[in-house]
């Protein structure tokens, strides 16, 4: 069940923030701010997920937890540019 839980949250990463928000404080834990919350379901909702999963296990961003951070950041970047990739594509 943990399993299915990750690969839905990697699919529909916003989906999941709004899920965890409405249903515990789980984000309201990591982040001192709701704008934090806002943005990061706006831009990078994926790292938004990962940086509340350390915070709220205790563990400081450095090392492994810092190269997680980073990979979340490219992997969302990578989704939006995609998307626009393929917009410039249909439009052509």
């Amino acid at each position: 069940m943990p399993c299915f839980v990750f690969l839905i949250t990697l699919a529909f990463p916003r989906l999941a923030i709004v899920l965890i928000f409405l249903l515990s404080n789980y984000l309201e834990r990591a982040y001192n701010s709701i704008l934090l919350i806002i943005a990061g379901f706006l831009f990078l909702p994926l790292t938004t997920l990962v940086y509340a999963w350390i915070v709220n296990n205790g563990h400081s961003v450095e090392g492994l937890y810092l190269i997680m951070i980073v990979i979340s950041v490219v992997m969302d970047l990578g989704l939006l540019g995609h998307g626009e990739y393929s917009r410039r594509r249909r439009v052509k």
